[in-house]
């Protein structure tokens, strides 16, 4: 990424505070009595460090308040209290006596919407929880770690009517936004394949600390072997292959490595009789999983945060007129590319092909959270919120990216074989239109 999003900029082209409007497509703002532009009222579950981050960036907002923050450890909820009254706004009320408290923020009837930022196994119970209690969900990735858990949320927002959106940013980024304007332009032609990864090397700053203590998420490296991680890699690709309004996930299958990652790098780090060194992870190293959709498309998701290397998503779509690749930072384009079978840069078509979300923001400056990205979906989140509106990523879209991580357990326990995927539009993926970032 290279162009951030500042407030500065927002502020400067809407006078009236509407960010949502200026963002291409947006309805406009929802006014109080008073006639002025209502404020959105959202509570946050988790400030850790992820948590942080996204309520530092919502506190940009302007006509959006914090009333009241949701976490276990004081120290963390002390912090962030501290940084809301710091943004000019009233001291939130605390939840923290115990692990169930955040029912007791979601039950208040001065929240329009809550941001979930927890360990995982909390995401879906709260954003269920959310929803009944009739505020809007957004929850990290991702939203959801079983079949159950999936059903749980489709099953509660179709009861409930509120909206749930699990806030996988990578499909808010700038080259991937410009991509699928240019797959739907035509210039790829009929799309056929794609491969994504999420290689992470994740060891020594999230699974572990640097210490070579266990994190939170290190139980699941040694409890499960899976597609961990799955939504950062299929985010972007599930509105470049119309999954959901057109086609869907048929059937999957998934191949694990062996586990050594962990063990050599504790063994090189600490030393051969560290207990990390000698300690049996479940979780291979590298999971390759391979998708047909009923439209006969295929999909390669690749699972990779335990080896040493850069940070890299591998994303590339291909179709009968061409295909673009972001590993090279290229496209090739039948009858467009200048040269025969030789790869032009991309550069020039993102600026062609640019977003009207990012087009509005290309002259900011700042960051607020990877690139932009993080700002961006926030604010199409919150435009939801006050419009009362469907959010830009929806529920069935939101499970459909985290269902990955239990057909890739399920396959791999299986001895590889496929799995059916299942259909959590109840089929209507036949007749639903692409909705995301038209």
């Amino acid at each position: 990424m290279t162009r951030g999003v500042g407030r500065r900029q927002f502020l400067k082209t809407s006078a009236a505070g509407a960010l949502g409007t200026m963002l291409a497509g947006a309805a406009p703002q929802a006014a109080s009595a008073e006639g002025g532009v209502k404020p959105v009222r959202v509570g946050v579950v988790g400030v850790g460090g992820r948590g942080t981050g996204l309520l530092g960036t919502l506190l940009h907002f302007p006509n959006l308040t914090v009333p009241a923050l949701c976490d276990i450890n004081i120290t963390n909820l002390a912090n962030a209290q501290q940084r809301v009254e710091k943004a000019g706004q009233p001291k939130p009320e605390g939840y923290s006596k115990h692990e169930e408290s955040f029912r007791d923020l979601m039950a208040r009837d001065d929240l329009d919407a809550v941001i979930i930022a927890t360990p995982w196994h909390w995401h879906t119970p709260m954003a269920v929880c959310a929803m009944e209690n009739g505020k809007y969900a957004g929850v990290e990735v991702p939203c959801a770690m079983s079949f159950e858990e999936c059903w749980q949320l489709v099953d509660t927002h179709e009861k409930t009517g509120v909206p749930c959106m699990m806030l996988e940013n990578w499909s808010f980024r700038r080259d991937n936004l410009a991509v699928l304007r240019m797959i739907r332009q035509g210039l790829l032609g009929e799309i056929v394949h794609c491969h994504c990864a999420h290689s992470h090397d994740c060891i020594d700053h999230w699974f572990f600390d640097r210490q070579g203590n266990d994190r939170w998420p290190a139980e699941y490296l040694v409890k499960y072997n899976r597609d961990q991680y799955p939504t950062h890699s299929v985010g972007p690709v599930l509105s470049w292959m119309d999954i959901n309004c057109g086609d869907c996930f048929a059937t999957m299958t998934a191949t694990a490595t062996g586990s050594r990652g962990i063990n050599a790098y504790f063994a090189r780090t600490f030393g051969e009789d560290h207990p990390g060194a000698k300690r049996q992870y479940a979780q291979g190293d590298i999971v390759t999983s391979v998708i047909k959709t009923h439209g006969g498309k295929t999909l390669v998701v690749n699972y990779d945060m335990q080896l040493p290397r850069p940070y890299d998503n591998r994303w590339l779509i291909q179709g009968t007129l061409g295909l673009y690749d972001e590993a090279r930072a290229a496209v090739y384009l039948t009858g467009r590319s200048p040269e025969y079978h030789q790869w032009e840069p991309f550069a020039p078509y993102q600026e062609e092909f640019e977003h009207p979300w990012w087009e509005a923001m290309k002259d900011a400056k700042g960051d607020f959270g990877h690139g932009g990205t993080d700002y961006l979906e926030l604010i199409k989140f919150i435009d939801a919120v006050r419009n009362k509106t469907q959010t830009p990523i929806d529920v069935y879209d939101s499970v459909t990216m985290s269902v990955i991580i239990p057909l890739s357990e399920k396959s791999i326990a299986n001895g590889n074989a496929p799995i059916e995927c299942p259909d959590f539009t109840r089929g209507k993926w036949k007749t639903r239109k692409p909705a995301f970032a038209v």
